[in-house]
């Protein structure tokens, strides 16, 4: 354990060892943001918020919240 210790301290192992780390989780974050089917729905939705009128967004925001209380009344 020691000579881990000893290993990891030098610097020129622990920038290696961080740069894989930090790439590695990099990585996983771009697979997960571009394989999920769930994800990319949102991520169209979102597409074109910049674009829209505030109060247009915050109406239809309040619109899709309404629709889901319907829904969930209904199905009780």
């Amino acid at each position: 354990m020691m000579d881990f210790f000893m290993w990891f301290t030098d610097l020129g192992n622990s920038k290696t060892l961080a740069a894989v780390i930090f790439f590695s989780v990099f990585i996983g974050i771009i697979i997960y943001t571009f394989t999920g089917k769930e994800l990319k729905k949102r991520f169209d939705e979102y597409r074109y918020i910049p674009f829209m009128d505030d109060e247009e967004f915050i109406f239809d925001q309040k619109k899709s919240a309404e629709q889901k209380d319907q829904k969930k009344h209904e199905q009780k």
